[in-house]
């Protein structure tokens, strides 16, 4: 088994509001029976547009609202509440960890930020004037909410980071959230991402970039990562949240472990806004197994980021198959929830830590043919049950944000 080291850092509490349910437990257990979190918006908002093109999605089922109150709910942006729920199920799950406030960091990020708050706000405004807008517009919208409120909630004083890195933000909060514990800055760290913008003005934008699928039929078949016939992602939205630790911190107190953060990589392509650039993840992938101090062929596993569009999924297995080989066992969990934009790499990094503890990798959903230009090992049909010891996460952003994690079992 590969060996855990001084600069490996500990998972000790997970937190998940996504499609597939409203914990991190109801969640894997989505991946593991195959079902698909996407569902038909007309069915949940019957004013949404019948002009655009793409009517469906990956919406949280379970209320976020129910958990925090309403008094305090009622404060936050969607983004935000769904954030504070994963956060304090992931705190608690860690056996809400006796720490110092001032050693205790958050690092929690979003793709977009309160974009529902803004158009909201904005709508409020123009109908109704300045009087009638909330006095928590601001700390609504700010992309740096997310982060705020957790810390506020959970008395964190040693740092709310809050990157901002399109769909790679929060697989950066937990390579941020790393890097913190290494430096001596934080004994724990509450990372992870989160995203709720299922709104008609961001279907409409990413639609005129030609990056939604516009399959017709049923919804739960149009997210089909690595199939030939994959036509592009599905918006999404969602939390997930991780609980670090310093080793000597979680050992001392005896905690329960998921598993370690052994390494992270964050390259800039630099090349385009939105194509994917196999290049640059090919940079994040190897600078992530230097810092692990691991081979490729220590990697048994990769989650992929694989968001179903043809040019992505395409530039990504090139990337594994030049950083790695062919012989990890891969899979694409957004074939079930849709890309969950700024929350999709924490959940991605909680996918691949669940399925080495469990020895199992969820099957790639709707993945009835490969397409002949990948060679890669994507499990498909039935679950993968094995043995691996350690495992890739990707995720990329426009930007040119490429992040790569690796994760380890622990004994």
């Amino acid at each position: 088994m590969t060996r855990l080291r001084d600069a490996d850092v500990l998972v000790t509490g997970l937190g998940a509001m996504t499609p597939l349910g409203g914990t991190a437990p109801e969640s894997w257990q989505g991946l593991l029976d195959g079902r698909s979190g996407v569902r038909t918006l007309h069915d949940e908002q019957g004013s949404w547009p019948e002009e655009l093109p793409v009517s469906i999605a990956g919406s949280v089922s379970a209320d976020p609202v129910e958990i925090l109150g309403r008094v305090h709910a009622r404060r936050l942006d969607r983004g935000e509440q769904l954030a504070v729920a994963a956060a304090r199920e992931a705190f608690q799950d860690a056996g809400s960890p006796p720490v110092e406030p001032e050693r205790l960091a958050v690092v929690v990020g979003t793709g977009i930020g309160g974009v529902l708050s803004t158009l909201g706000q904005n709508e409020v405004y123009e109908q109704s004037g300045m009087r009638k807008l909330s006095s928590y517009a601001v700390p609504m919208l700010m992309p740096n909410g997310p982060a705020a409120w957790v810390s506020i909630d959970l008395g964190a004083r040693a740092g709310a980071r809050a990157p901002v890195s399109a769909c790679a933000s929060g697989a950066e909060s937990i390579a941020l959230a790393l890097d913190l514990i290494r430096l001596g800055r934080a004994d724990v760290v509450v990372a992870g991402g989160t995203e709720a913008s299922l709104h008609p003005l961001m279907v409409a934008a990413f639609g005129q970039m030609k990056a939604l699928s516009r399959q017709e039929g049923d919804p739960a078949a149009v997210s089909r990562p690595f199939d030939a016939d994959r036509s592009g992602f599905v918006i999404a939205e969602g939390a997930a949240v991780l609980v670090l630790e310093r080793a000597e911190f979680a050992r001392a107190r005896g905690a329960r472990v998921y598993g370690a953060v052994a390494g992270a990589a964050v390259t800039s392509s630099a090349r385009h806004i939105s194509a994917s650039d196999t290049e640059g993840q090919v940079l994040a992938i190897q600078g992530a197994l230097r810092d692990a101090e691991l081979a490729p062929s220590d990697i048994g596993h990769v989650h992929a980021h694989a968001t179903s569009t043809p040019g992505g999924d395409l530039a990504e297995a090139d990337a594994v198959a030049k950083a790695l080989g062919e012989h990890p066992v891969v899979t694409a969990t957004k074939s079930m929830t849709g890309h969950m934009l700024g929350a999709s790499g924490a959940f991605g990094a909680m996918s691949a830590l669940l399925s080495l503890r469990h020895g199992v990798v969820p099957a790639t959903r709707n993945l009835d043919t490969l397409d002949p230009r990948i060679h890669l090992d994507v499990v498909n049909g039935t679950n993968r049950e094995g043995r691996w010891d350690a495992a890739l996460a990707n995720s990329f952003g426009f930007g040119g944000h490429n992040v790569s994690l690796v994760l380890k079992r622990t004994p």
